[in-house]
This record gives structure tokens, C-alpha cells and sequence, in this order.
């Protein structure tokens, strides 16, 4: 799924950011939950259940990892293409815990 189709869907999907702490401070997809890759078979259970999952990371890679772990568990996902820097790329909204805008590292 490219950026600006997730951005559009981003109330009717589950945004599963698999980046690491220090990446998810720094800016993320406001209303995405963060849920580094390395903890992800460990806290699957936090997804909400029957919703289709979109997983982002910096470029890709990470997230599809977890597409493939989520989807080989019977979970709908799919990766979002290019992951953040596409997203910053395509001048999408990038954003910090405390609502000032981000940056993507």
C-alpha cells in the first residue's frame, strides 16, 4: 500500500509501527501503535482482532517481516511501500508523543 492510500485509509486500518524506541520518538504516523518487530510475537495480542493491519518501518524491511509473521498467524496485513521515508517524502503529516511535528531517523 503506498503512503498517501494509507494516510488515506489510516481511521479504517490498524497502522502497526515495528520501528525501534528511539526511531518512534523521533516522529511517527499520529494514531499508529508502535510495537518494535523484536516484540511483535510476544504482543500480537494488542492488535485489535478483525481489522486489517498495515505495517510501517523506515524503508520496508522490518515491516515486512511482520506482514509475513501477522499474515502466517491469519492476521490481514500488508506492508505500507517505501515505509517512513516515503511517507516524509510525500510531505505526510510526521509527528512526536507530544503532538510537535517529527522527523523520521
Amino acid at each position: 500500500m503506498n503512503p498517501k492510500t494509507t494516510y488515506a485509509d489510516r481511521n479504517d486500518v490498524v497502522l502497526l509501527d515495528v520501528r525501534e524506541d528511539d526511531e518512534w520518538a523521533a516522529g511517527h504516523i499520529d494514531g499508529a501503535t508502535h510495537i518494535p518487530l523484536g516484540e511483535l510475537s510476544a504482543r500480537r495480542g494488542e492488535l485489535p482482532a478483525g481489522r486489517r493491519v498495515v505495517t510501517v518501518c523506515r524503508t520496508g524491511g522490518r515491516a515486512g517481516k511482520a506482514t509475513a509473521a501477522l499474515t502466517e498467524a491469519g492476521v490481514t496485513a500488508e506492508t505500507m511501500d517505501g515505509g517512513m521515508n516515503e511517507w516524509a517524502e510525500q510531505q505526510l503529516p510526521v509527528t512526536t508523543g507530544d503532538g510537535e511535528p517529527g522527523t523520521v531517523i
